[in-house]
């Protein structure tokens, strides 16, 4: 499977932007005494909403399909490596999730107020310095996932990049609001914050440099099935329950119901 320049780099380009969408947390927390949680929980349900969507309906299939394409796979054997693929990769993030402790996690999502409410000492340094050791780590499946759903539809990955793009907000709000609360520095802090967002398009950029020579149908496929496993997990474990807390619980179901039904829309205009 090969794909022209431009195509990889609108690819990596999206890529590049989810991730450092960490800025904009970054910014955030110096300009606003505390979280919107509303608009957060709003905000964070329509980006689950879009991901388990665009996983199970959009995804899954095109990951089968793709290896049917294999003429030596049958279609009982393509929907068995297809849902192996979707459960290996939540077995992945599960595991990178696991790994990293709950309050270094940059997916333990904070808020402003949760990240003030440390004292200012060395510890607040150490946080946001490990926080954004920890993106890095967190976020490669992301970068991979976003890279290889706009390199294969450039309109799909435009919809995953705005799901991801929202979620990474409080994970430079993560980062960001130590570092400034430790040195008074907003300059070094915005930048620690952004800086931390390249793990996504570094993410991509591995993975296009290890897999793109080796990217049959069938190994697209189970990479493919293993992005979808990885969103539906991302989502599940952290986007929906995060977007209850912040605010009403019908509000964070308002808005995974119009990001289900926003990306469903943009897939039947955009087919």
């Amino acid at each position: 499977m090969e794909y022209d320049l431009s195509t990889i780099l609108f690819a990596f380009g999206l890529t590049a932007i989810a991730g450092l969408s960490t800025g904009i947390g970054s910014v955030l927390a110096f300009f606003t005494k505390s979280t919107n949680k509303r608009f957060l929980s709003i905000s964070l349900g329509f980006s689950a909403g879009v991901m388990i969507y665009v996983s199970l309906i959009e995804i899954f299939p095109k990951a089968k399909e793709a290896m049917l394409s294999c003429v030596t796979i049958t279609s009982s054997q393509a929907y068995w490596y297809t849902t192996l693929a979707f459960f290996g990769g939540i077995a992945l993030i599960a595991i990178i999730d696991k790994l990293i402790p709950g309050a270094d996690n940059p997916h333990e999502i904070r808020t402003v107020e949760d990240v003030q409410e440390v004292g200012k000492n060395q510890r607040l340094i150490r946080m946001g310095m490990f926080t954004a050791i920890a993106i890095g780590i967190h976020n490669f499946p992301e970068g991979l996932a976003t890279f290889t759903a706009a390199l294969t539809n450039p309109g799909l990955g435009i919809a995953i990049t705005v799901a991801i793009a929202i979620h990474n907000i409080p994970e430079g709000i993560a980062v960001s609001v130590p570092i400034y609360q430790a040195t008074n520095n907003k300059k070094k802090a915005f930048w620690l914050s952004f800086a931390s967002g390249l793990a996504e398009p570094v993410g991509a950029l591995i993975g296009y440099l290890i897999l793109m020579p080796f990217l049959s149908p069938l190994v697209f496929g189970i990479l493919f099935a293993s992005v979808a496993g990885i969103m539906v997990f991302i989502s599940i474990d952290e986007l929906l329950p995060a977007a209850r807390e912040f605010g009403e619980h019908h509000l964070s179901v308002y808005g995974f119901i119009a990001g289900m039904a926003i990306m469903a829309v943009s897939l039947l205009l955009f087919q």
